[in-house]
């Protein structure tokens, strides 16, 4: 495959000894470049020192001059790819902390000097200004090549980090941008072999006067070495030179600082909860990409040591142990990791040793206790894109065999990636989708099989294994740097969906009759596109977007750089051989078909938040696209065939129980669509309210419990996401309501609310949404029309309320607050429902909501019915009714002395808790009862707590505090005795409030002491208290 095209970027602008030496222009104009540097220039790149001196006895040295010069890389894109990692330094700071940035502007500011090439080492002195009160830094440098790779650096600034100090930037493109003004020698072997030995000894001794403090025991040891006949040193012929070059076994690649990386993954998982940490796992995986896109076998090379750091995080022994599932972010960074092994094992241009090597990586990885498993129930071997779909799935007891052998197969994170060893790239057919842009059947034969090549319209197709697989391809291609080839593969898979699509409607009208008479049907997509591992839609859309930036390519200091992007624009750009089609509109086509598929739910917590998310990824690409006439006429076309896709699609008319609803894509689709079609938009909203999974009907003569509790089954995996869903239904009915332009549409919508929407959603979105201020002014309606829209939702409000009372009495009578007839049918619901066991909290909430309308009478009664339902045992003081019962009493006490003395008893026969009683009976003797409902004067005076109504209460809570007593000295403990003692301290409050309540407790006290006495200590301290 040809590489990618190469362009320049404006964040690393080239200066002319770059495109002199870089680009092989001509030094002067119109003059060509000379034979010697072109031939130079080629085995620069692709052959070691070492075999230029075994090829050819005697190399000249012009020759070897130019060899030299062209082997130092003529790129600054490789410079800054291993000198920025991508992390996203603070806001305006992203030119002070790059290194890459800051090594041009040492550049530029002249801090680089005394730059000298011997052979393939160069070296230089950076001179960095220092801080404020500091004095200038200087930096030596060092840097080795081979092949237009830097293969080692050194610099004295001791810089631990990833990649490339500053300092090696500046130098690296020092000699870059000005290559002629460096002073080159040949490697100094070259040049001790032109010395005498007069010479080389003057050399030597000069070398080691310079340096003696350093070398001076290293030279006394080599030369003891020399002098010893047998010794290994003068076994071996010649001796090393570093500046002559790697030697033709050496491995030719980037300097890549292994160890830093191992430590620098350890501390960044170390530190896996925090958000930074996880951002940086993410910009070294960028880095992975960046570096297979440029060919780079460091790509493979760096993520094997962070899988291994991965693999050795203590975390995931914990979490098996535990029996936990990993946290989300880690468990991102997993999905991460496998995707790009898959990238990697798929290449398509790598050795078979290469391969065989990481397959075996990948085989013991997965071997491992430890290794993450793969979440959701998708399959391996799912099935391969068809141009036929047959409708018939098998008995329901098949699909559950299968399923149980699903799961017990243990897929890990790696899976993927060993299945992907076994795939290959030598297809003819697939070659030639590769190679050209216009590959037809007049080219080649149509098939030599029972699959097809071409669809009716002659564009090719690629059929034979899953989708998913199809476009890891496509991202494969993306990641190693063919995009043309991943275009031109994506236009055959998009060409296959579409063929299969048009397959499958024809299936579903031949049996949409059978199918609408059952009303429900089974899933055909087990297994969904969006959310699976592979993200199959995610690198279609890419793929064709890519292909329709406006914007200029730029160096990827900053990939991750978040919600600071730029907005990307977009263009339509033609499909080669498919007039009048764009890969802007086929990528907005897959997006759809993709987010639109009707689908299982997958199994486990982050399987269903992966689907979530996925989707909304999707949309966020999707809504960066601006449409025009062109992409909603595509969303007519796709919404029209959602709509009447059957069972293959979301938005068809029939649904399995368990399938994603369509409620996210479905706002998205309603909001694009309603300037241009509102009819379609609402059609295709109102038919994605639908949540199949909580309309199941209940067995004749089962009980309508929790709705959550039916779909917890042996068979159907629990749905953790279930609210989130809920309130994304929610989103899209406040979307149509809220865009409602017609008084016809809204009334509707209301008066078929229970196909729609729950209740509670009825109640407290659609109808309180459909009659607020902003929505009445919005329809400009007058008094009659807007009385007919209120009575609409009064009557809905209702209707939900003798459906759901618990949930929606409240915003019912809320709603008819400005009508007294529908007011009192709101009401009289609440009542019935009170005696049919709306709990006690409802009562005393929608109780305290009509006293707050000063209705205090009707307060009153709902208070009197939720006391009814009430217990409270006497050892729960701290019960969640307390302060409703409290406000109940004050509310009784403020009507007067008939409503104090009907409640009595109630408080008497619901509350058992002896300080509660005693609370209540306190606040009742503070002041006098309010006025009565015959209208009666005030009370003279505060009532007595030994008289009626008051003196029952009195001896209900002397009984208590007894009886509370005994039952607390059953079980008592040594620590807790003072609490007892404060206890009994309440209690004689309460007993001296009787006329004969000294008496009274003398005598329990008594009693105490006499049943109690085994416990001397307890009994003691009573005595010191009370006597």
């Amino acid at each position: 495959m040809d590489p990618p095209a190469a362009k320049r970027s404006r964040d690393c602008p080239a200066g002319p000894e770059e495109r002199d030496a870089g680009a092989g222009a001509v030094r002067g104009r119109g003059r060509p470049e000379a034979l010697l540097d072109l031939s130079a220039k080629r085995v620069a790149e692709s052959w070691a020192f070492e075999q230029v001196e075994e090829r050819f006895s005697r190399v000249p040295e012009p020759v070897q001059k130019r060899i030299v010069f062209w082997s130092f890389p003529r790129s600054e894109r490789e410079i800054c790819m291993y000198s920025s990692l991508g992390y996203q330094p603070p806001e305006g700071e992203h030119d002070a902390r790059v290194p890459f940035t800051r090594g041009l502007h040492l550049l530029q500011s002249g801090a680089v000097d005394r730059v000298l090439q011997v052979g393939f080492h160069l070296s230089g002195n950076i001179r960095e200004p220092g801080g404020p009160g500091e004095p200038e830094r200087l930096y030596h440098v060092s840097i080795s090549f081979d092949r237009c790779k830097i293969t080692s650096v050194s610099c004295g600034c001791d810089n631990r980090d990833l990649f490339y100090c500053a300092h090696v930037v500046a130098l690296s493109l020092y000699r870059i941008r000005h290559a002629r003004q460096v002073e080159l020698r040949l490697p100094i072997s070259e040049t001790l072999s032109q010395m005498n030995r007069d010479q080389l000894q003057k050399f030597v001794q000069y070398l080691i006067s310079a340096h003696h403090t350093e070398v001076l025991p290293t030279a006394q040891r080599l030369a003891d070495e020399i002098l010893l006949l047998g010794s290994e040193i003068n076994l071996v012929h010649g001796a090393p030179d570093p500046t002559a070059g790697a030697g033709i076994e050496d491995a030719n690649c980037w300097h890549l600082d292994e160890e830093q990386i191992q430590e620098q993954v350890k501390q960044l998982l170390s530190n896996g909860g925090y958000y930074g940490a996880s951002q940086q796992l993410r910009s070294m995986f960028c880095k992975v990409r960046e570096m297979l896109r440029m060919r780079d076998s460091n790509g493979a090379r760096m993520l094997i040591l962070m899988t291994e750091q991965f693999l050795q995080d203590p975390r995931l022994a914990l979490w098996r142990q535990q029996g936990a599932g990993m946290t989300d972010k880690c468990r991102q960074l997993w999905d991460e990791l496998g995707a790009l092994w898959v990238c990697i094992v798929l290449s398509p241009h790598c050795k078979p040793e290469e391969r065989t090597s990481w397959l075996q990586l990948l085989s013991k990885w997965d071997k491992l206790d430890v290794c993450p498993l793969e979440e959701g129930n998708y399959s391996f071997d799912g099935p391969s894109l068809q141009p036929t779909v047959a409708l018939s799935p098998g008995p329901e007891e098949e699909e559950e065999e299968e399923e149980v052998e699903a799961a017990g197969s243990r897929h890990t994170v790696f899976g993927r990636a060993l299945q992907a060893g076994s795939l290959h790239w030598s297809d003819a057919h697939l070659q030639r989708i590769l190679a050209s842009d216009s590959y037809g059947p007049s080219l080649t034969s149509n098939g030599s099989g029972d699959k097809p090549t071409f669809d009716p319209q002659g564009r090719p197709l690629w059929l034979g294994e899953p989708f998913p697989t199809a476009c890891a391809r496509v991202d494969t291609l993306r990641a190693h740097g063919y995009p043309r080839q991943a275009l031109r593969l994506a236009g055959a898979i998009v060409n296959t969906l579409r063929l299969q699509r048009r397959h499958q409607l024809e299936t579903y009208k031949q049996q949409k009759k059978e199918l609408l008479q059952k009303g429900s049907t089974c899933i055909t997509n087990m297994e969904g596109w969006v959310g699976h591992p592979l993200d199959p839609i995610g690198c279609l859309c890419r793929a064709l977007l890519e292909a329709c930036h406006l914007e200029e390519e730029t160096l990827a200091i900053y990939p991750d750089s978040g919600p600071e992007r730029r907005k990307v624009a977009y263009q339509h750009v033609p499909v080669p051989g498919s007039p009048g089609e764009s890969y802007l509109a086929m990528a907005l086509e897959v997006a759809l078909l993709g987010l639109g598929q009707q689908r299982a739910l997958p199994e486990g917590l982050y399987a269903q938040d992966k689907v979530v998310r996925n989707e909304e990824q999707l949309l966020a690409l999707l809504e960066e696209v601006e449409l025009d006439e062109r992409l909603v006429q595509v969303l007519r076309k796709q919404a029209g065939q959602l709509l009447e896709g059957g069972p293959f699609s979301g938005f068809g008319e029939v649904l399995f129980r368990e399938s994603v609803p369509m409620h996210t894509c479905a706002r998205y689709l309603f909001t694009a669509l309603l300037p241009h079609d509102p009819d379609l938009a609402y059609r295709l909203a109102l038919r994605a309210m639908r949540l199949p999974i909580l309309e199941t009907a209940f067995p004749a003569g089962e009980p309508h419990g929790n709705p959550l509790d039916s779909i917890v089954s042996n068979r159907f995996p629990r749905w953790f996401i279930l609210g989130h869903l809920e309130t994304r239904q929610c989103e899209l009915a406040s979307a149509m309501l809220t865009a409602a332009k017609g008084l016809q549409a809204l009334m509707n919508i209301m008066q078929n609310w229970y196909s729609l929407f729950t209740p509670v959603e009825a109640a407290t979105i659609v109808a309180v949404t459909g009659t607020t201020h902003a929505t009445l002014l919005r329809l400009q309606l007058d008094a009659p029309r807007r009385e007919e829209l209120w009575a609409c939702a009064r009557t809905l409000a209702l209707q939900c309320a003798m459906k759901d009372p618990q949930n929606c009495a409240l915003p019912a009578l809320t709603l008819c607050e400005k009508n007294h007839a529908a007011f009192e049918a709101a009401y009289q619901i609440v009542l019935d429902a009170a005696a049919g066991g709306l709990g006690h909290a409802h009562l005393f909430t929608v109780a305290r909501y009509m006293e707050h309308r000063g209705l205090p009478l009707r307060a009153y009664k709902l208070a009197t019915l939720a006391l009814a339902q009430l217990s409270i045992a006497f050892n729960q003081d701290s019960h969640p009714a307390v302060n409703d019962v409290l406000w109940a009493c004050s509310l009784s006490h403020s009507l007067g002395r008939h409503e104090l003395s009907a409640i009595v008893p109630l408080i008497i026969r619901s509350i058992h808790c002896a300080p509660m009683l005693s609370d209540i009976l306190r606040r009742w003797t503070l002041s006098a009862p309010g006025l009565g409902p015959l209208g009666a004067r005030r009370a003279a005076k505060p009532l007595g707590a030994d008289r009626a109504p008051l003196c029952q209460l009195l001896d209900a809570a002397v009984a208590a505090y007894i009886t509370t007593s005994h039952s607390r000295l059953t079980h008592i403990s040594p620590r807790h005795y003072g609490d007892f003692i404060e206890f009994l301290g309440k209690a004689r409050e309460t007993f001296l409030l009787a006329p004969d309540g000294h008496l009274q407790f003398a005598q329990f006290l008594e009693n105490l002491k006499q049943t109690y006495k085994g416990k001397k200590k307890l009994m003691l301290l009573v005595r010191e208290r009370f006597g």
